[in-house]
C-alpha cells in the first residue's frame, strides 16, 4: 500500500507539471483542445472538451502504474479516449486559464485551481474507495508571480487505517452557526437550491469541477457538496471519497439517500462504489454516478441534507 502510495504521488506530480507546461504557450494550447463527441461527452455540456494534457497525463499515469504494477493492467479507468484529433467541469477552467487566484480563506470559485489531477484507488472485491491522490497544479503564482505553484493531499481508508495529509482542517460553518454551508453546481435545479436555502441560511456556494467541490469538503471549506444530477463520474469522485473516509466522511448516492429516507431509513450505507459499471450503457455513461451525489465529513449533515430535500425533488 505504502509503495502504491508512493508511485501515485510521484505520477500525480509529474501530471501536474505536464499540466503547468501545456498552458503556458496560448498559441500552442489552442491547437491542443478538441471537442468531445458521441459516447466520449457529458451530456451536461452543450459543448465537452479534452485537451492533449489530459490525455498525455491519463496515459502516462497508466504507464508508470502499470509498469510497476502489472496486475493492475485492465482495470485503470480514466475519463479521455487516447485518441486525440485536432480538427468539462474542471477541463473548461483549464481551458479557460482564467487566473483567478484561491482568496485567503482557501475558496475559489472558478479559474485554474479548479482543474485537478485526480487518482483514486478502490478494492475490485467491494467497490470501495481505499486511497487517494489529488494535486492542485494552479494552487497559487510563485512569488515572483511568474509562474504557477501546486499543491496536492492524499487519504488512506483501509481497514483499520484512516490517514490523510489534509488534517489541519478550516472550521466549517456548521462549528460556528446553526445553518451549513453547502456547495452546488451553478447549473443545479431551482427546486434543489430552494430546498438547501432553508439549511444555509439562505446563502449557498457555487464552484467549478466536480472534484474541486469535494475537496473543498475535504478542507473544511463547506459542509456539502451536492449534485442532483447524474453528471459526475467515478474518476470525478473515487479519489476524494477515499479522503474523507478516512476523515470519517464520505459520499453517498442521493437518489439511494432519498427512498431510504422515505422507508424511514439512515442513508450513511448508500456510499458509492467504484467496481461495477452501468453494463447497459456506452462510453464515458457506463461509469456515471448516475444517482447525484452528496459529499460530507460528518453524518448528521448527511441526514439534514437528505431531510430537507425529501420530497421536493
Amino acid at each position: 500500500m505504502a509503495k502504491l502510495l508512493q508511485l501515485l504521488l510521484s505520477v500525480a506530480e509529474k501530471a501536474a507539471n505536464v499540466a503547468r507546461v501545456c498552458r503556458q504557450e496560448a498559441s500552442l494550447f489552442e491547437l491542443l483542445v478538441q471537442e468531445k463527441t458521441g459516447a466520449d461527452k457529458n451530456k451536461k455540456f452543450v459543448q465537452d472538451f479534452k485537451t492533449l494534457a489530459d490525455v498525455l497525463i491519463q496515459e502516462m499515469i497508466r504507464h508508470d502504474v502499470c509498469a510497476q504494477f502489472p496486475e493492475l493492467a485492465g482495470f485503470i479507468h480514466g475519463e479521455e479516449s487516447n485518441k486525440f484529433e485536432n480538427g468539462l467541469d474542471g477541463t473548461s477552467q483549464y481551458i479557460e486559464g482564467k487566473e483567478e487566484e484561491e482568496p485567503d480563506e482557501g475558496f475559489c470559485p472558478f479559474g485554474l485551481p479548479c482543474a485537478l489531477v485526480l487518482i483514486g484507488v478502490y478494492l475490485r472485491s467491494t467497490g470501495q474507495p481505499v486511497m487517494g491522490v489529488i494535486n492542485q497544479p494552479f494552487n497559487h503564482k510563485d512569488s515572483a508571480g511568474k509562474g504557477w505553484k501546486g499543491q496536492h493531499v492524499w487519504g488512506v481508508s483501509y481497514e483499520d487505517v484512516n490517514v490523510c495529509s489534509c488534517t489541519q482542517r478550516r472550521p466549517s460553518c456548521q462549528q460556528k452557526k446553526d445553518y451549513l454551508s453547502v456547495l452546488l453546481s451553478s447549473s443545479e435545479r431551482p427546486a434543489v437550491k430552494d430546498a438547501l436555502a432553508a439549511i444555509s441560511n439562505g446563502s449557498l456556494m457555487y464552484a467549478s469541477g466536480a472534484g474541486y467541490k469535494i475537496l473543498c469538503v475535504v478542507q473544511g471549506l463547506v459542509d456539502v457538496y451536492v449534485l442532483s444530477e447524474g453528471s459526475t463520474f467515478k474518476w470525478d469522485s473515487c479519489a476524494p471519497h477515499a479522503l474523507l473516509r478516512a476523515l470519517g466522511g464520505g459520499i453517498s448516492d442521493l437518489s439511494e439517500c432519498l427512498r431510504a429516507h422515505v422507508k424511514g431509513k439512515e442513508g450513511h450505507a448508500a456510499e458509492l462504489t467504484y467496481h461495477q459499471p452501468h453494463t447497459e450503457s456506452h462510453g464515458v455513461d457506463r461509469w456515471a454516478n448516475r444517482g447525484g451525489i452528496i459529499a460530507y465529513l460528518e453524518s448528521s449533515v448527511l441526514d439534514k441534507v437528505v431531510a430537507a430535500l425529501a420530497g421536493k425533488i
